[in-house]
């Protein structure tokens, strides 16, 4: 099979993740900017990789823009999705069912791999942005224990990603 995965990533846990599944399965492996202008009839799978941004995967818009038209095509369709948030949290698939409606989940096979957070290569947005969210989950007057947890794992950097995550993706390549 010819396949192409095409991602971005911000803090390099999706570059990762895409680089791990392009050795694994021996596919071409672009960013973004270049792979969003690429000519994608040539290849029989398409993986999208985007990280998690307020429950959001970014540049998502430009492949749900794709699905319609590749599928038709008889594409094969993958996308992977990177978070901080840890592979085990119930909210994963929640916030997955937000980002594809049923007809898109019908089409596109869709992994989340747990990433991590690197505050020195974030953004000021992003890096403000988990600020004001470890703020308000310490401020709480009675937090959760999972707000406790959270507040805890996002107050420093971390890594969760793991190569045993790309593993249902490159079975679905091959």
């Amino acid at each position: 099979m010819n396949s192409i995965i095409i991602y971005n990533s911000q803090t390099g846990f999706t570059k990762k993740y895409a680089d791990w599944i392009s050795e694994a399965a021996g596919c071409d492996c672009v960013e973004f900017k270049k792979g969003s202008k690429s000519n994608l009839s040539g290849y029989d799978t398409i993986v999208f990789g985007g990280w998690f941004m307020a429950g959001t995967i970014t540049n998502l818009k430009w492949f749900k823009k794709q699905i319609a038209p590749l599928a038709q095509e008889g594409k094969k369709l993958i996308v992977f999705c990177v978070g901080a948030t840890p592979a085990e949290s119930p909210d994963i698939s929640e916030v997955i069912k937000r980002n594809f409606t049923q007809e898109e989940l019908s089409k596109v096979k869709v992994f989340y791999c747990p990433g991590g957070l690197d505050y020195s290569k974030m953004n000021f947005l992003s890096k403000f942005a988990m600020k004001m969210l470890l703020k308000s989950l310490t401020s709480k007057k009675n937090p959760t224990e999972a707000e406790i947890a959270q507040a805890k794992l996002i107050s420093s950097s971390y890594d969760l990603s793991n190569k045993k995550y790309i593993e249902p993706i490159v079975a679905e390549l091959k």
